[in-house]
């Protein structure tokens, strides 16, 4: 029986006189003492509930930095690939396209190699515009994840706070049950007349 039970049931014990109020003091006390502890039990549960839900939360945050650094690492290869790809291009395709035909002593103002050449500069063009849109999609996929990674740890803390909730409740309704049976023996044993 906990401190305060004792002195309400040492006190009623007192009031009523004799062994038998001592054991109704006791009794009171005994309900009353129980809807406390019951109830710094459910608080005590309630803020492990919340630990426990911020604990998960912080670790599903965690998720969204690594999404992050994923992104800003995919946009860093792209614009390298992007920039070696147009230097190669312009070294290896064109350049080796100029050297074909000038060392064939075809004049390359006109006609044929500047078809070729601008063929070339097209199928290049297009295949940068499909990784710009690949990057773009990835880099929307990323976004999403991120995303879904926030509702999910939003979800964790909101049910940690729900459980949190129930359990305060479970503990206030033990209180006042304790409170009611104690008030309901001093009822019975005439302390209100």
């Amino acid at each position: 029986m906990g401190a305060v039970a004792s002195i309400i049931g040492g006190g009623l014990g007192f009031v009523i006189g004799g062994p038998a109020g001592a054991a109704a003091g006791a009794s009171i006390g005994a309900s009353v003492g129980g809807g406390i502890s019951a109830k710094q039990s459910a608080d005590k549960a309630a803020a492990r509930a919340n630990n426990a839900a911020e604990f998960n939360a912080q670790i599903i945050e965690r998720d969204i930095g690594l999404l992050t650094k994923g992104r800003d690492i995919l946009n860093a290869n792209f614009a390298i690939d992007f920039e070696r790809s147009t230097r190669l291009f312009e070294r290896d395709v064109q350049g080796t396209a100029k050297a074909g035909f000038g060392y064939a002593g075809v004049d390359m103002s006109q006609g044929t190699p500047i078809q070729i050449l601008r063929e070339n500069a097209r199928e290049f063009d297009y295949q940068m515009s499909v990784q710009k849109f690949d990057t773009a999609v990835e880099n929307m996929q990323i976004d999403d994840a991120i995303e879904e990674t926030r509702l999910n740890a939003q979800l964790a803390r909101m049910e940690g706070g729900a459980t949190a909730a129930s359990l305060r409740s479970q503990g206030t309704q033990s209180l006042i049950s304790g409170l009611g049976s104690g008030a309901r023996d001093a009822f019975d044993m005439g302390l209100f007349e």
